[in-house]
């Protein structure tokens, strides 16, 4: 995922937070740093999570952009692990966090009704950053894309996050020649989003890959890990063929070392893109 210097500001303070998992998670030692007045909010949670070891349940650790500007692993909790965790911090200051964490799922909960708000609200941050209008058009196409071929997947049986990578990779591998952290890296790419800094071109064949390998799921009836992969390998080699044909008879190079990394150094940070690939 792409971390940005995603901050929310909140009475006087900044809470970091990330887009993850289709949800944001927020940085729980500047949540306790904004209910309650301790010099080290960081000691505090640490006190926390031994007197309460359950509060780990609620937590996952994050890369997120720490004050030396680096990004390190970080505990986070996405709203209602905040809720829980303020129930857990006797402070007068709680009540207002409260109801800033409603309005943010409330947010949420109108984007899941509306997918509409969330690809508008999207936009608007790629705007900000000095994307192109025709290159913000293909990536929101290749959101979709993205989004059909998840769904898909898991209605077939298909395990989140590891399977989900594997699948990925194979597309990629027989779409570019590359998996995806060879492509990050021919990039130039460290934590960055891949698909935030592919070309024009690089997002139409990634978004063909993947809705060929949908498709190939489909009419298959794949069912499960292994039969989704053939039909990764499928739509991916069918994307790569197409590639190579583009190249070898035109000569239009499609896999590029381009990257869109100025935009990040050289406009201010607005907000956190949602995690979407």
């Amino acid at each position: 995922m792409e971390n940005q210097k995603a901050m929310t500001p909140f009475e006087g303070k900044e809470i970091r937070k990330i887009w993850h998992d289709e949800q944001w998670y927020f940085s729980i030692v500047d949540i306790i740093g904004v209910l309650t007045d301790s010099i080290v909010p960081r000691n505090y949670w640490a006190t926390l999570k031994k007197r309460e070891p359950q509060l780990l349940t609620v937590c996952q650790q994050l890369k997120m952009y720490s004050t030396d500007g680096r990004k390190r692993l970080t505990d986070c909790a996405d709203t209602e692990g905040v809720l829980r965790i303020v129930m857990s911090v006797p402070s007068p200051k709680a009540e207002p966090l409260k109801l800033w964490l409603a309005q943010v799922g409330t947010e949420r909960i109108k984007e899941t009704e509306n997918p509409e708000l969330a690809f508008e609200r999207a936009r608007e941050i790629y705007r900000a950053k000095g994307y192109p209008e025709d290159w913000i058009g293909y990536r929101e196409k290749s959101i979709i894309a993205r989004k059909l071929l998840t769904e898909e997947w898991k209605q077939r049986g298909v395990k989140e996050n590891i399977e989900y990578s594997i699948l990925t990779a194979e597309i990629a591998k027989g779409t570019f020649g590359l998996t995806p952290s060879e492509h990050a890296k021919l990039k130039g790419l460290e934590n960055q989003n891949l698909r935030d800094n592919m070309t024009l071109l690089e997002l139409i064949f990634t978004a063909l890959g993947e809705e060929v390998t949908r498709q190939v799921a489909i009419k298959e009836e794949a069912q499960g890990f292994l039969q989704n992969q053939e039909a990764a390998i499928l739509g991916g080699n069918f994307a790569g063929n197409a590639r190579v044909r583009l190249e070898t008879e035109r000569g239009i190079k499609v896999v590029s070392s381009d990257n869109f990394l100025s935009l990040d150094s050289g406009k201010e940070k607005t907000d956190e893109l949602p995690d979407v690939e």
